[in-house]
């Protein structure tokens, strides 16, 4: 039973914790999401994906945190703003159901 629980800790270790990000304004890169959610917690990743077709970015993006608490630290703050007044909207997996916004998708 001890080996399952620790198997069980690793996939979540590894699958990390992640937030979801809508409305990013088109100047702002991936490295500068980092940036700022860095504020919020240890980042692991930015998936900031592009259109093939049009050569930007899709305007959202997935941020993969170390722990729930870097999670929960995001979604305290009331509002994000990135490029002076745009605002992000952020969810995590629940709040994404709710708000009828695209579910996180692990990476």
């Amino acid at each position: 039973m001890a080996a399952a629980g620790a198997v069980r800790a690793a996939r979540r270790a590894r699958r990390g914790f992640d937030i979801f990000v809508a409305d990013v304004p088109w100047t702002v890169s991936s490295k500068e999401l980092k940036e700022y959610f860095a504020q919020f917690g240890a980042v692991q990743r930015c998936q900031l994906p592009f259109d093939k077709d049009t050569g930007f970015h899709k305007r959202f993006c997935w941020i993969k945190f170390s722990s729930p608490e870097d999670v929960q630290n995001t979604l305290q703050k009331d509002s994000h703003i990135l490029e002076g007044s745009k605002e992000l909207n952020i969810c995590d997996s629940t709040s994404c159901k709710r708000t009828g916004l695209p579910s996180i998708q692990m990476f």
